[in-house]
């Protein structure tokens, strides 16, 4: 069975080893999830907002999707947010760039990992038996948290939840899931934030293992590509 480590925020995605899988629940891999569903043609995820407002002046049919502290980016299409994301333009066949304070720098410093994927709870189920599948000797779950730099409740139980997925036990989330509305899921049932936070991701986020697929980065191309594997 593989060690399965569990790590946090920046320093956990530098010192992650093995099969790495790169946590943020609130909300980029929530996103990027819904993104994959509605059938973009691919989505770059890009630590340097410099470099994507680069990348749409070269292309200006890419999508812009992006946040930090949680509000929309300048010169971005979107925010970080699965609702405005899944009520907005078609993205089928569509490119699309996408970075964030605290998943996306994940991926970018997880330069020590053998593989990256990405994980939340929407997908979680499909990345344990994905990382079950691969076997490999060390599993690195890195709970990337509130700007990559403090613990959040919801990356932390995340991890816990895939962890105990990997090693054969089906733990019932029900409780802990809903005591997020009242700790670091707050912020979407704060009336003054309902731009940057509005109360349906909190929602849209908290859904476990609807999609039977994993996200793994290429990090072999200039910028990363996210590639979809179904489960």
């Amino acid at each position: 069975m593989s060690e399965v480590r569990i790590l946090g925020q920046l320093e956990g995605a530098k010192h992650a080893e093995g099969l790495t899988v790169i946590i943020d629940v609130f909300r980029a891999f929530t996103v990027e999830c819904f993104l994959t569903s509605l059938g973009v043609k691919e989505i770059l995820p890009v630590g340097e907002v410099s470099e994507c407002l680069s990348l749409k002046k070269e292309h200006p049919d890419w999508y812009l999707v992006g946040e930090r502290h949680g509000i929309k980016l300048e010169g971005f299409d979107v925010g970080n947010s699965p609702s405005q994301i899944v009520t907005g333009p078609d993205l089928s066949g569509r490119t699309v760039v996408h970075s964030t304070s605290a998943g996306v720098q994940g991926i970018v410093l997880a330069r020590n990992a053998t593989e990256v994927i990405t994980g939340s709870f929407v997908n979680a189920a499909a990345v344990a038996r994905y990382i079950k599948k691969q076997n490999p000797e060390i599993v690195s779950l890195v709970g990337m948290g509130l700007n990559g730099t403090e613990e959040t409740a919801e990356d932390v139980l995340c991890c816990r939840y895939i962890k105990a997925l990997v090693e054969g036990e089906n733990p019932n989330l029900h409780r802990e899931l809903a005591d997020l509305r009242n700790t670091s899921g707050a912020k979407f049932f704060d009336r003054s934030k309902t731009a940057s936070f509005p109360e349906p991701d909190f929602f849209m986020c908290l859904v476990p293992d609807i999609f039977n697929f994993v996200l793994k980065v290429d990090t072999s191309v200039n910028p990363y590509r996210i590639n979809r594997i179904d489960i």
